[in-house]
């Protein structure tokens, strides 16, 4: 007879676990780390086996700080300076470079003969433009230098949950591949392949097309998720006047003849500023297609996104609420979200789509680092 052991992973970045639940109970934690207080304590309240949990900047830990040898790393480092909204500074951005925090960790692991056999690096799909893709070029070649093959995948949550949110999973690793795991991906995006396209030979030569199927097609919409009616709170109606007045015409539009028609709808609404005439402008963005748009980090007023609700004529407006939020992520409604609703947003807005961590770990994760996890049983 056989069991199978656990697969052990560290995770940098941690936020409130998000990574650690998609990979599910085949895998044990073995250290994580975020510098946030708040998420640092979100994550203790929802693993009881937090001893493992290291609050604080990912530039004050050493390589000793870290036992054993993980199966994996994965590193979901802030994203900001990756992002359109963020500027674009790359990886020398002031937020963004504390990636190399964490990859100073991964070289003193290797010096030590304990580098971990596989990484998962999540991040947004900028990542592989920033500065013209010079930053995923040198992102390539500290993996290479380090002895990993590598390949990257773009996976939307919208394939699992009623939330657009595409984001770049680069998966690198020093294992054999088996050939079950090479090959046409969805996920191979016009994106990811033109990042591929980019590379100097060197690097083309360790490159991985991973291949990894979609799964079955989603059967809920945002509606779905939504709390009930009188357990949430609504705008008045001059606040939800004022949200429809800024839609641009398209948007107004479509809003209009959903209300016409007597259906029945809920949108997710951002606004933005736009040039129009010349002029920056602010309007409010609506999508009626099921999915919410990409939740951000609540920094104002602006950043956080409204729901418009059409019912028998009627038009009301609200807040998404935190606990819908989180079900967008993926999280159940047993995780404990922090009390303050801008934290819980927050934690929710910087994490990664549960789902999306769970079928990469199913379908790629595990079948190439299952060959040594088989032991004897005594």
């Amino acid at each position: 007879m056989s069991r199978i052991a656990s697969l052990t992973f560290y995770e940098f970045f941690a936020g409130g676990g998000m990574a650690r639940l998609g990979l599910g109970e085949a895998w044990a934690c073995a250290f994580a780390n975020d510098f946030d207080p708040m998420k640092a304590q979100a994550y203790r309240a929802n693993f009881r086996d937090a001893g493992h949990f290291r609050e604080g900047d990912v530039w004050a830990l050493a390589a000793g700080d870290l036992p054993g040898r993980a199966d994996l790393a994965w590193a979901s480092s802030p994203c900001q300076d990756f992002s359109l909204a963020g500027g674009r500074a790359g990886l020398a951005g002031g937020r963004s470079s504390s990636f190399f925090g964490f990859w100073r960790l991964m070289e003193a692991l290797a010096q030590e003969g304990r580098a971990p056999r596989t990484l998962v690096i999540e991040n947004v799909v900028g990542l592989l433009t920033s500065h013209q893709g010079r930053d995923f070029r040198a992102l390539c070649a500290a993996l290479a230098a380090q002895g990993y093959a590598f390949g990257a995948l773009e996976i939307d949550a919208a394939g699992f949950l009623p939330q657009s949110r595409p984001r770049v999973f680069v998966i690198a690793t020093r294992e054999r591949v088996p050939a079950t795991l090479v090959g046409e991906s969805p996920y191979q995006t016009r994106a990811v392949r033109t990042a591929e396209a980019g590379l100097p030979e060197a690097l083309a030569q360790r490159w991985i097309r991973w291949r990894l199927d979609t799964p079955p097609r989603r059967n809920t919409d945002l509606a779905g998720l939504l709390e009930p009616a009188d357990a949430v709170a609504w705008h008045d109606a001059a606040r939800t006047a004022r949200l429809v007045s800024l839609m641009a015409p398209s948007h107004r539009a479509r809003l209009d003849a959903l209300v016409a028609a007597g259906a029945s709808a809920v949108g997710g609404v951002y606004r933005r500023t736009r040039q129009v005439d010349g002029r920056r402008t602010q309007r409010a963005e609506a999508r009626f297609d099921g999915l919410a748009g990409c939740l951000r980090t609540p920094r104002g007023g602006s950043s956080r996104q409204s729901l418009v609700v059409v019912e028998n004529g009627r038009v009301r407006s609200r807040l998404l609420s935190p606990r819908e939020a989180a079900r967008l992520m993926g999280l159940p409604d047993s995780y404990r979200l922090p009390a303050s609703a801008t934290a819980a947003l927050h934690l929710a807005g910087d994490g990664v789509a549960v789902p999306a961590v769970r079928w990469l770990a199913q379908r790629l994760l595990e079948p190439l680092l299952r060959e040594k996890s088989v032991l004897a049983a005594e």
